[in-house]
């Protein structure tokens, strides 16, 4: 048995199907996300004067930066957007090494410590 709506219940049924539509989209209308968007790398005033949880954040922004780029179908690139691309990347490489300071392997530590050793 089909029941049959009046005029007034179809258009509320049809504006509330329309709405739910609308509104299961609104996450795609946010625009590139900002992982898309490249990182502005500050200048070495800035990051000496920048602290902790600043540089931190930094460091997040770019590893998701990489991690974008990584994930990239890099066929459909042209020449030059290829270019910039390894531009970005060595520049935060640079720019990482700043922030996140030097670190010595292990290795490296062995070697210091036998020359000192060897000097002493």
């Amino acid at each position: 048995m089909v029941k049959a709506y009046n005029m007034k219940t179809r258009k509320i049924i049809y504006f509330l199907s329309v709405l739910l539509f609308l509104f299961s989209f609104r996450g795609y209308s946010r625009g590139p996300s900002d992982r898309s968007t490249p990182v502005t790398l500050p200048s070495r005033e800035a990051l000496a004067n920048m602290t902790e949880e600043q540089k931190q954040a930094l460091v997040e922004q770019m590893n998701e930066r990489v991690e974008y780029i990584k994930s990239m179908d890099k066929s459909a690139l042209t020449k030059d957007e290829r270019k910039e691309l390894r531009t970005e990347l060595k520049g935060m490489r640079k720019e990482s090494r700043q922030v996140s300071g030097v670190y010595i392997s292990v290795g490296a530590l062995i070697i210091i410590i036998l020359l000192l050793i060897l000097i002493i």
